[in-house]
């Protein structure tokens, strides 16, 4: 184990993504779950608060300590399998995502989850359950858990395995070696309908392995990971269309979404993206092939079997021609070395975003919202018509197979900054009335605490605070993420 005590050894592990900055007194780099289980055994014993790092890749300061120590497990960071035959994999916590996608095509298999930041690691993605432009057809990480190794706010070390463990309604009450017992009631809210990440996932009668997953280490720290594996995909179309008009890409997008759903059809797409116009702008000096005029794009991708790819391409044709998209400026690619480059088009998104906020000394303001597609056209119009009003300069760009976008708000001064958070209060507010979600995917950390009590009410915050409580007494584990440690104190 590795211990940095001088804060000019350790100062870039106090800011994440998103430039929330913290502070502690020392940080530990655990190499394996053993190291890791002593520390935290100590800290519970001397009441010591932690908190639990990686990559910090995050958005919302989940990872970013206000006291205490730091402990990363970056260092945790082996491939310790991957087996063609049963189409799985095993790692540690540490191990990044960009490591393991590419050892994983290297046996020819396929891990579907992509957020943006492929430098994250795999424990931060199933710390978050993390998803991006493919759980369109894959869904997020949660989907492909098999089992996780544990270690709890005690230091005591649990496995679970999914399909072992099922809660009796809301209750819990499970056994395991070396007499370590968890036994507490999950929060009786019901989650949005939507692609969702704000707070812990509860059901009646839930895998015990899904209130982990998604938890944002407020649980317990997650050491190794089982996770399902598919075939790799032999042919992937991957396209980007431009559209002259903005209200043809949201008919472009509901059809393409109704045809997807419908399995007969030869659609089966496994994203759909959205660029705005403002995007498109920020992108053109890179880009400069962007079609002129162009009201917003939509970039779609789909895994096909040779026999159907010129019935796939009429299809996509005949919709784009019906929406009035532009059909003489395609880009399209069908080998790996051409998605490549359709996707740093997309990448480059957020990293332009990113360099205009650090180039004003400030920090953006991004909106995770998601809401049913019934309501998307509704709530996507109250947003931008919100901003403009109010005269700030904003990009639009994400993942609108599932009505989930990100409304970028680029302040330019500190006035304009505050501004914008009374603007993203306002935003949440009628995702949350529109049968949506503050969070479908970045988390909540201790960025969006205010905006959860918001969505769910202080009677299923407490309840969340009694079940963190009942599995970490001391009160030391990423304390300050999902919600304030007054409601810990109160239980």
């Amino acid at each position: 184990m590795i211990i940095k005590s001088e804060k000019s050894e350790f100062e870039s592990y106090l800011k994440d993504a998103a430039n929330i900055e913290g502070i502690c007194e020392k940080v530990y780099f655990v190499e394996n779950d053993d190291e890791l289980s002593a520390l935290i055994r100590d800290c519970n014993q001397s009441g010591e608060r932690i908190t639990i790092s990686a990559a910090r890749t995050g958005l919302t300061g989940g990872s970013i300590p206000n006291e205490g120590v730091l402990i990363s497990t970056e260092k945790m960071n082996k491939i310790i399998s991957i087996d063609q035959s049963s189409k799985t994999a095993i790692v540690q916590a540490g191990v990044t995502l960009n490591e393991f996608q590419s050892e994983v095509i290297k046996k020819k298999l396929f891990y579907p989850p992509d957020p943006t930041e492929v430098n994250c690691t795999i424990g931060g993605t199933v710390a978050t359950n993390a998803s991006g432009a493919r759980s369109f057809k894959y869904g997020s990480t949660r989907e492909f858990v098999n089992s996780l190794k544990i270690v709890l706010p005690t230091g005591n070390k649990i496995t679970l395995k999914r399909g072992e463990y099922f809660l009796n309604g809301t209750e819990a009450d499970f056994n395991f070696e070396n007499n370590v017992n968890l036994a507490f009631s999950i929060p009786k809210y019901t989650m949005p309908n939507v692609k969702h990440a704000a707070g812990y996932f509860v059901k009646p009668d839930m895998d015990l392995i899904d209130i982990f997953i998604g938890s944002e280490g407020t649980l317990g720290v997650v050491t190794e990971i089982e996770l399902k594996l598919i075939d790799l995909p032999q042919n992937v179309l991957s396209m980007i269309i431009f559209f002259e008009n903005e209200e043809n890409v949201f008919t472009f997008v509901d059809e393409l979404r109704e045809k997807t759903n419908f399995k007969d059809d030869i659609l089966d797409l496994r994203e759909i993206e959205f660029f705005d116009k403002n995007a498109l702008s920020l992108l053109k000096e890179d880009y400069p092939n962007i079609l002129p005029n162009a009201a917003g794009a939509v970039w779609i991708e789909q895994v096909y079997c040779d026999e159907d790819e010129e019935k796939l391409f009429m299809t996509i044709d005949e919709i784009i021609s019906k929406h009035n998209g532009n059909n003489e400026n395609l880009w399209f690619a069908i080998n790996e070395k051409e998605r490549e480059e359709l996707k740093k088009f997309r990448h480059q998104l957020p990293l332009k975003v990113n360099d205009i906020i650090s180039s004003r000394g400030l920090i953006k303001v991004g909106t995770d919202t998601s809401v049913p597609n019934y309501n998307f056209l509704e709530y996507y119009h109250f947003v931008s018509n919100l901003i403009k009003e109010n005269n700030i300069e904003f990009v639009v760009y994400g993942h609108i197979g599932n009505s989930h976008l990100h409304f970028n708000m680029l302040p330019t001064t500190k006035d304009e900054l505050k501004l914008c958070r009374d603007l993203y209060a306002v935003i949440c507010k009628r995702a949350v009335e529109l049968e949506g979600t503050i969070s479908a995917e970045h988390g909540i950390g201790k960025l969006k605490v205010k905006y959860l009590l918001d969505m769910f009410g202080e009677d299923s915050i407490t309840e969340m605070a009694k079940m963190k409580k009942k599995l970490d007494p001391k009160m030391i584990l990423n304390i300050g993420n999902l919600f304030d440690e007054e409601f810990l104190k109160s239980v």
